[in-house]
């Protein structure tokens, strides 16, 4: 299952490193990666295959929100159709 991961927050090292170590921990694989600095802060986009996942999708969710409060740092994961509905015109 694939599934979509938006990281949003106030620039600083380790946000990239720590979220591939979370991911990997995980058994979650990375299949492509766009990240920018928005006039201070960090943006990221992933795109995640999920489906050897060690943990449940929840429970994935879960971890992932509280890295991005241990890192002030907003990060979501959604199921990829899901995403596609939601921004579908």
């Amino acid at each position: 299952m694939h599934a979509f991961v938006t990281v949003v927050g106030k620039d600083k090292v380790g946000i990239i490193a720590a979220i591939c170590i979370l991911l990997s921990e995980k058994n979650v694989n990375i299949l492509d990666i766009s990240q920018t600095i928005l006039q201070d802060y960090f943006t990221m986009f992933m795109l995640v295959d999920a489906s050897e996942c060690s943990t449940p999708f929840a429970e994935l969710s879960e971890c992932l929100s509280a890295l991005g409060q241990k890192m002030d740092l907003t990060i979501r994961i959604q199921r990829e159709e899901i995403f596609n509905a939601m921004h579908k015109i």
